[in-house]
């Protein structure tokens, strides 16, 4: 067996994650405190409390609860004898869990990466104005149509595929005008659904540049480590160790494609058989199951499926 390790991007948070971690196990407590003094605000209780429901949706919110909740699994793990080079030969994550899957290889501190996310929901939100831009999910339609669908979209204004997350789903993102163009015409080309996201601003598009710059800036302040075991790049979908291309690689992904769909495909091509997403939710597993029925998976994020996993080592 051979084992890469996963982490969730923005929309598999939800109101309790990581509590019953937190109330069980002390390395995952000290993981929701550190974060928590690290950004100067009581995230976690935005996380575990009801009715914080509108806070937890926050981009600058979400983006470092979930990298807490994949890192306080990571560190019982670690605190019971198991590194992530022991259990993993690669790390990978959808957006924002790529930062989760480096600061697990040990590239990031866990208070750096809380900084940079909390900066990096920030940033995007500021890059453009709520209402302008938007995202939509087209089902059922091939890469090759979804492009297509863009050209023609960008008759209205900027509109890009942004996430191509397998089994014909693919997201895209823009102006509002561009991305509602673009998914009218793949409706026209065969979609079988055309989705608008419930989405606070447009993310992995051009129009997000303002935000690569302001990332480009942080990330050159921050110490980066080469990590324990390669991650798989979102816009490369291929595996890297390089410090630098890894921050040159960061600042492209504010605007670059996720290319989820390529890089599970890569990590078959490695050998990798068993893909294990670790934190909030199961989106990620649904994805590889529609990629690759070939790869076996396990998700992690409470503490019955930690101590599943653990049984199968």
């Amino acid at each position: 067996m051979t084992r890469a390790f996963i982490f969730p991007g923005q929309g598999s948070q939800y109101t309790g994650m990581g509590k019953a971690l937190a109330d069980a196990f002390e390395p995952a407590r000290l993981v929701f405190e550190e974060v928590n003094d690290a950004l100067g605000q009581n995230l976690s209780a935005i996380m575990w409390e009801e009715g914080q429901e509108d806070a937890l949706r926050m981009t600058e919110n979400t983006q470092p609860a979930l990298m807490a909740h994949s890192l306080a699994i990571v560190k019982i793990l670690e605190a019971n004898g198991q590194s992530i080079a022991d259990l993993a030969s690669h790390v990978a994550g959808h957006s924002l869990g790529e930062y989760s899957a480096l600061c697990a290889a040990g590239t990031f501190s866990l208070s750096d990466t809380a900084k940079l996310l909390k900066l990096r929901g920030q940033a995007m939100q500021r890059a453009v104005p709520v209402g302008e831009g938007a995202m939509a999910a087209i089902l059922g339609l091939e890469m090759d149509a979804v492009k297509q669908a863009c050209t023609a979209g960008e008759e209205e204004g900027v509109v890009v595929p942004a996430n191509d997350n397998g089994g014909g789903q693919v997201v895209i993102s823009g102006s509002k005008p561009a991305v509602e163009k673009a998914a009218e015409v793949a409706k026209e080309l065969g979609a079988r659904r055309a989705v608008m996201l419930p989405v606070s601003a447009p993310f992995h598009c051009p129009l997000m540049k303002p935000a690569a710059d302001e990332m480009e800036e942080a990330l050159s302040s921050v110490t980066l480590t080469s990590p324990s075991v390669p991650v798989i790049a979102n816009v490369i979908a291929a595996p890297t160790s390089d410090v630098d291309q890894i921050r040159g690689l960061l600042v492209e992904q504010v605007c670059g494609s996720v290319r989820w769909r390529e890089s599970v495909g890569s990590m078959a091509d490695l050998g990798i058989d068993t893909l294990v997403e670790v934190g909030a939710g199961k989106v990620l597993s649904g994805m590889t199951r529609r990629i690759d029925k070939s790869l076996s998976g396990h998700n992690i994020q409470d503490p019955e499926q930690l101590d599943a996993f653990l049984n199968t080592l």
